[in-house]
């Protein structure tokens, strides 16, 4: 009912961090991530109606949406930030390997 509140907090804090980082960490990835993952989410809950456009918003109470949100939207976007961690670990081997390469 309420899992996206995690990927969603964390898109918003990395969206304020973006020019912070590298570009070859490919920062923008981790944002297409979080940000597309959290949209879904968002479209999955309202069709079952577990988010209405209403307040309070959610159709639970809180003592039942904390734990919902460290138990799976915690870990879902720890998984997503590992996702992302070995993308960029693959690119920047690539681009290593290819720069060897060419000389």
């Amino acid at each position: 009912m309420a899992c996206f509140v995690a990927p969603v907090t964390t898109a918003i804090v990395t969206s304020a961090m973006r020019n912070k980082l590298p570009k070859k960490y490919h920062f923008e990835w981790l944002l297409f991530m979080l940000w597309g993952g959290s949209a879904m989410l968002i479209v999955d809950h309202i069709a079952t109606g577990e988010v209405v456009a209403y307040f309070p918003f959610f159709t639970k109470s809180w003592s039942q949406i904390w734990p919902e949100i460290l138990s799976i939207g915690v870990p879902m976007t720890a998984v997503t930030i590992i996702l992302w961690a070995t993308m960029v670990w693959v690119s920047i081997g690539l681009e290593k390997r290819k720069s060897l390469n060419t000389i």
